[in-house]
């Protein structure tokens, strides 16, 4: 048997989001922030990878998959740079199973 790595997408192929489009529930406030910040822990932490590092050590956001857990609003609570609410009612996450 061999270990072959299994991609977040696999993992969460099953759920489905539906976009507020114009109306994201999560905003980086100030990307200085994010550049100057040296962990860049959201990046490694968010269970649906919405956050990346790009070369220059920018932290860009995707959210249309995010799982809504707050994990990064909590990671990031010494920095104070996310904004973070749930999305409108019928937007966001829609899990298949409940």
């Amino acid at each position: 048997m061999t270990d072959v790595p299994i991609r977040i997408e696999e993992k969460l192929y099953q759920n489905r989001y539906l976009v507020d489009e114009g109306r994201p529930h999560i905003r980086i406030k100030d990307a200085k922030v994010c550049l100057a910040c040296a962990a860049k822990t959201c990046t490694r932490i968010c269970p649906a990878g919405c956050y990346s590092r790009d070369e220059t050590g920018s932290v860009t956001a995707v959210f249309d998959g995010c799982l809504e857990c707050g994990t990064c609003r909590i990671i990031c609570a010494d920095q104070g740079n996310i904004d973070w609410f749930y999305p409108r009612g019928g937007f966001g996450i829609l899990y298949k199973f409940g």
